[in-house]
């Protein structure tokens, strides 16, 4: 694959799936706008072709600016990949309204506005691929998870309605859907699980592990695998769809 002179950006790229994406795209060629909250974390993981801005997708105004000065250093987004996420369990009783308008902020409200700013500059490119890394949660109810569920359904409900604004012009957009994957989230939702529980965080572990069909966690690298694929040649017929990583049928 060659993705040299594209301009990738990838929110929520300092860590977990964004960072693996990221990576992946800037050692097929590209030029990969990394983004998120957290400045120190994002200039560690910065490299050749990798380049850091730091943006809250919770906030219109970051996000406006943020991604007008990625296309102003590296040209127009080609590659526009919303990552950036929170995962986290609660009750529908125990949902405080801060806590439901925080995970709609971060994982749909931040989805639409990173898209919106994209495809802006996107136009200019005549070439292509929104990417948004939703969950199996997207696809099926999470037990004990309705906010994020809700958020994540969003999503991808997002991404067809695009998919269709968008038919028949060489743009498109696609949703990764992968189940529990082995990043800092599952390790503080192991903490978390184990709290609420009441069981080591062993036992939590396996919980999730065993919610993966074929009984181990996705590795990021797996993940961005699949973003690659989106993004190279022979997937220009792939549009509108939710792509399952999540060792079998969820």
């Amino acid at each position: 694959m060659d993705l040299q002179g594209k301009h990738a950006l990838v929110t929520g790229g300092g860590t977990g799936i964004g960072l693996a994406i990221a990576r992946g795209l800037a050692e097929a060629g590209a030029e990969v706008t990394i983004t998120g909250r957290r400045a120190a974390v994002l200039e560690a993981a910065a490299g050749p072709r990798m380049h850091p801005v730091t943006m809250d997708v919770t906030d219109e105004t970051q996000v406006v600016e943020g991604v007008a000065a990625a296309v102003e250093a590296c040209g127009p987004v080609q590659i526009c990949v919303a990552n950036a996420g929170i995962a986290e369990g609660r009750a529908l009783h125990k949902t405080e309204m801060d806590f439901w308008r925080r995970m709609m902020a971060t994982n749909l409200d931040g989805a639409f506005l990173t898209i919106r700013e994209a495809l802006r500059s996107m136009a200019q490119a005549e070439w292509g691929r929104v990417l948004a890394v939703s969950s199996v949660a997207g696809l099926r109810g999470l037990k004990g998870a309705p906010a994020y569920t809700a958020s994540k359904h969003g999503m991808i409900g997002l991404i067809r309605a695009l998919s269709e604004d968008f038919v028949g012009k060489p743009v498109t957009f696609n949703a990764i859907c992968p189940a529990y994957v082995d990043t800092e989230i599952v390790a503080r939702n192991t903490r978390s699980i184990a709290e609420r529980a009441g069981v080591d965080e062993n036992r939590a572990l396996e919980m999730m592990v065993s919610m993966n069909r074929h009984g181990r966690l996705v590795a990021p690298e797996e993940v961005a695998a699949a973003a690659l694929w989106l993004c190279g040649p022979g997937s220009e017929s792939v549009n509108g769809q939710c792509i399952e990583i999540a060792g079998g049928q969820i």
